[in-house]
């Protein structure tokens, strides 16, 4: 089966290849945005522009063929400019642009929300619709508080992540979250603790899950007896780390954790941002590892990208909680929501993005690729600075040997110079990550995977 068929190069090529690029002729063109996650600086004096994609190809502003090795931002597993999603959309917005959903409601709405309940574990049963991953995370963290509020629990506010967890980059996420430079620049926010990552010496060059490690997840029990379990609201962890490049729990790390909150009455929260809908070789990184959350956040894969949305979902108890605390009939039960949650647009982009998860059997297909994506991608153990390599599903993760003090170089410098062999990864810290689309072939992954290899061995 070759589903790149549709999605190739060629088609990828006709798509905006002529587009202009005023910011060669206007060297000020570029000042007006302030990127996000980018190094100004650098990026306004060596310009990489995408003007057009289709599969899994990015067309550049000269006409260059570039391979999309991350999925976008691990959000468009299904390939680029789906002609399915796009004419979802394209019907939506002239037959409803915009419609509120404070006190008012659209059908897509209802209908997109029975369908994430479909493909996520069993008793996540209520849908809170967000914008992004990153007002999941706040949304799930407020509602956790809230939550123990109306249980008559009100001490039970403090938040467990993870040292190297990732949880979007508003002031609740980069709080639970466990990247120091998300967080340094901005000060004090709210109280959180972490627990170790499960990077450990012995380990390194895991094929899938690591066999040791599970025993870190009895820190938690470290933290219950320092702050008492009466004070904790929710334990907040990926099923495996995205952005801290692709860290997979051990054996049984993730039971123990399910286990502990069990018994000390603790919400665990799953960021199922990136391991979602598809990644992980499931529908969720839930079903991949085989353990349920109380909470589940999701975004990315929900659209294929097409559109922005996020989601928190819930069981019917945590639901019933807010339902049955609130007084008169009309009056709000979480006083909680944004402009844009549910937008009629992004509904149409997920019921079209998660119908051809299913039609097109992409669980099975991910599936199949996994194994050729492991070997290949652990057949670079071995080249020049690299320390570590780690993979799930179609994700992975290498980690470079800093270069001198400066541990965010190498990835760097890999990556500018694949982009210019015509391929996108992403560097992360010292890391370099990788996510091809569902639809990639072998040998896309095979012509990944040797440049990769060729450009790390090339720089110092």
């Amino acid at each position: 089966m070759n589903l790149s068929d549709n999605f190739s190069a060629l088609e990828a090529s006709t798509v905006g290849a002529n587009h202009s690029a005023p910011h060669k002729a206007d060297p000020h063109w570029m000042d007006a945005f302030w990127m996000p996650s980018t190094g100004n600086r650098n990026f306004k004096s060596h310009p990489r522009m995408m003007v057009s994609a289709a599969g899994c190809f990015y067309t550049t502003d000269d006409g260059r063929q570039i391979y999309d090795g991350l999925s976008g931002l691990w959000c468009a597993g299904l390939g680029h400019s789906r002609r399915e999603i796009n004419e979802a959309v394209a019907r939506q917005i002239t037959k409803l642009d915009f419609s509120p959903t404070f006190q008012f409601g659209h059908p897509l709405a209802f209908e997109l929300a029975n369908k994430l309940v479909e493909l996520t574990p069993k008793g996540l049963d209520r849908v809170f619709f967000t914008g992004s991953g990153s007002e999941a995370t706040d949304t799930a963290l407020k509602m956790a508080r809230a939550y123990w509020r109306l249980k008559g629990k009100a001490s039970k506010t403090r938040f467990i992540g993870r040292e190297k967890g990732y949880h979007g980059v508003n002031f609740g996420g980069i709080s639970v979250g466990g990247i120091p430079a998300n967080k340094k620049m901005f000060g004090q926010s709210i109280e959180a603790d972490h627990l170790s990552h499960t990077l450990i010496p012995g380990n390194e060059f895991s094929r899938g899950m690591p066999e040791h490690g599970a025993e870190l997840a009895d820190e938690l029990l470290k933290l219950i007896a320092l702050h008492d379990a009466s004070n904790i609201a929710a334990v907040i962890i990926e099923p495996f780390s995205g952005s801290a490049g692709v860290i997979i729990p051990p054996v049984g790390y993730l039971n123990r954790i399910r286990d502990i909150c069990t018994a000390n009455d603790i919400l665990l929260i799953f960021d199922e941002v990136i391991s979602g809908f598809g990644r992980s070789g499931a529908y969720t990184g839930a079903a991949a590892f085989g353990v349920s959350p109380d909470m589940m956040n999701v975004a990315k894969q929900i659209t294929n990208g097409a559109q922005p949305m996020g989601a928190v979902l819930v069981g019917n108890d945590f639901y019933n909680t807010f339902m049955d605390n609130a007084g008169p009939e009309y009056m709000l039960e979480l006083a909680h929501g944004y402009t844009y949650s549910a937008h009629p647009v992004a509904c149409a982009a997920g019921i079209a993005a998660l119908d051809l998860l299913v039609k097109d059997d992409m669980i099975s297909r991910v599936n199949e690729l996994a194994p050729h994506f492991e070997r290949s991608v652990h057949s670079l153990k071995g080249a020049r600075h690299i320390t570590d390599i780690r993979n799930f599903g179609l994700a992975a993760g290498l980690t470079l040997q800093p270069f001198g003090m400066e541990p965010a170089k190498r990835p760097f410098q890999v990556a500018m110079r694949m982009f210019e062999k015509g391929f996108y990864v992403r560097y992360g810290a010292d890391t370099i990550q990788l996510a091809p689309p569902f639809i990639t072939t072998q040998g896309h992954i095979d012509s990944l995977i040797n440049a990769l290899g060729e450009t790390i061995n090339e720089i110092d």
